[in-house]
Formats: structure tokens, sequence, C-alpha cells
């Protein structure tokens, strides 16, 4: 029942786009966080989950790693949903690589497809850390990212990327590296 009411708790705030945490989450705070708060409201409404005994010394279910763990099974089940959905289908690849606030790069990778009923549908599947922004790291990270999801590179129709030389590039762009692999990977 506890793990019930962490994962129900866990869901609203991601739905909700909700941050998890508060700055003070003491026993004195006022205000603990989203989710200490609504495992709370749970709680007070709920009276077979207040009628278990008391869960001894940690294991109550409330914890950073605890909704870590709970958050990686749902982006799981997200992105097996959408792989499920372009099966061996055809795709388009977008991304675009920009540093994070403690300057380490990044790359986002967006997917473009048809599913089952002829609707065109753009996922968001991830954000990839990579060592630095040439185009050998960019593409080296790709080949990883697809290799993980087992997503063929000649499923690839299509590939946007903004104007930036490392990406466009006519002969060392990671357009030109997509390409040599791919001829039908067609740069947009």
């Amino acid at each position: 029942m506890r793990l019930s009411a962490t994962i129900s708790v866990c869901r609203y705030c991601l739905k909700c786009a909700l941050p998890f945490r508060g700055h003070d989450e003491s026993e004195t705070s006022i205000y603990k966080g989203n989710f200490l708060k609504l495992m709370d409201f749970i709680l007070f409404h709920n009276e077979e989950l207040r009628k278990l005994p008391k869960a001894p010394g940690n294991n109550k279910l409330i914890s950073s790693y605890i909704q870590k763990d709970i958050v990686k099974c749902f982006k799981q089940e997200v992105l097996d949903c959408i792989f499920k959905d372009i099966g061996d289908d055809v795709f388009a690849l977008l991304v675009d690589e920009s540093s994070d606030v403690s300057k380490k790069e990044q790359m986002a990778i967006v997917l473009r497809y048809d599913n089952a009923q002829g609707l065109v549908k753009e996922r968001f599947v991830g954000l990839v850390h990579v060592k630095d922004t040439s185009s050998l790291s960019l593409k080296s990270s790709i080949d990883s990212f697809f290799s993980k999801h087992k997503v063929s590179m000649q499923q690839l129709r299509g590939q946007g990327y903004d104007g930036a030389s490392n990406m466009r590039g006519e002969f060392n762009g990671l357009k030109a590296k997509i390409l040599e692999e791919n001829e039908s990977a067609y740069y947009v």
C-alpha cells in the first residue's frame, strides 16, 4: 500500500510537472515540498494506509532515491511505448546541442514519425550528456542511444539541426557523418 501511494504521488508530480522536493523537509518545516505534502494528503484521506503499522527506520518509501527509481521506471515505460509505436517503420531525427548551467555539454534528441493511425508524432526521447559537441562525439552518442533502444540507423529517413557548422557541415558535420552511413537520411 505504501509503494502504491508513493507511485501515485510520483505519477501526479510528473503529470503536473511539479518539483518533488522542497528546500526544508524537516519535521518542523511548514512546507516540505510537493511530494511529502501529497503523501500527507493521501495518508489523511486513506484510513487503510493510516492503520498500517509504523514503518521501521527509513522504510517509508519516501526517500529521494525511491522517487528517482520510480521516475526512471516511468521514463523507461514511456520510451518503450514510443519505440513500440515506431516499430520497424522509418523516422526522422532532430538534434540540438548546448551546454547546461554547469557548463556540461548536452544533446537533446527528438524523433519524428508517423504512427499506425497515420498521425505525425514528434517525441522528445532524451537528453544525452556528451564530452564535447564535435560531430564525431555527437554521432557516437546517437549511435549509442540507437543501440541502447534497439533502433537501426537504416530506419532513419530525415535529420534536422540548427545552423551550427558542427551539425550541418558539408564534409565533417553530423549531417555528413550520418549520410555516410545512411544515404536515405535526408537533411532538412
